[in-house]
Order: C-alpha cells, then structure tokens, then sequence
C-alpha cells in the first residue's frame, strides 16, 4: 500500500497576522526585559575630578572645543566625561549564559534532524 504524500496544512491571513504580531511582540518583550529587570546599563562608575576645569578632567583642547560647540561648559560637561561604563563581568555567568546557548542549539539540531529523517523516509522511502 502506498503512502500518501504529506500535504502541510495551510494557515489562513489572520492566523498568519496573529502569528507575526505573537513573534513581534516576544521580540520587542526579550529587548526590553534586561532593562526593566535592572540587568543592563547599570554598570557604571563615576570618576571624581579634584579640579572641574576641562584640563582637570583631562580634556585637551580639541575636546575642549568640540564640547564646547556643543553647548556645555566644564561644570555641564562633567558629569557625562566622569561616567564610565564598567566591564567587569561573572565568569559564572557567562559560563551558565553559554551552556544555556548550547543546550538550545543543541536541541534544536537534533529535533530538526529527527524532522528531516523523518521527512525524507515518508517522502523517499517507497521508491
């Protein structure tokens, strides 16, 4: 007896259109997420200047100027040259973030080779 051909189902406009919006959402949600939580952009240190002028803040004056056509003065300027990102990062972290990463690739490489054996078997097995 043969087997019939696997004809996939088709998805109608709205489901297609629900399914974007689901996916655009999840996006926008997994970029904003690290922000709300408090997990990105707080690293952080401040620089303290014993003197504000732009030469005390190790400005040389070719910065100076283009702070300068800028509009801001050495004491508004300051705060944004004495902040730092800080890049210090957990070994532990990082090592649970690329396990993780792992896992799913991972995962998804053999799900999608059990799917592919299994596509072609239906489709080439008969013949």
């Amino acid at each position: 007896m043969a087997k019939k051909p696997y004809v996939p189902p088709e998805q109608n406009l709205l489901g297609q259109f629900i399914d974007a919006m689901v996916i655009l959402v999840l996006v926008c949600a997994s970029l904003f997420a690290p922000f709300y939580y408090g997990l990105a952009g707080a690293g952080k240190t401040a620089l303290e200047f014993a003197d504000k002028s732009f030469a005390g803040m190790a400005q040389t004056p070719l910065m100076q100027g283009i702070w300068e056509k800028l509009g801001f003065t050495a004491e508004t300027a300051q705060p944004l040259i004495a902040s730092r990102f800080d890049y210090t990062f957990s070994i532990s972290a990082f090592l649970l973030t690329a396990l993780v990463v792992i896992a799913y690739f991972g995962f998804v490489i053999r799900y999608s080779d059990k799917e592919y054996r299994d596509v072609i078997a239906e489709r080439f097995d008969d013949k």
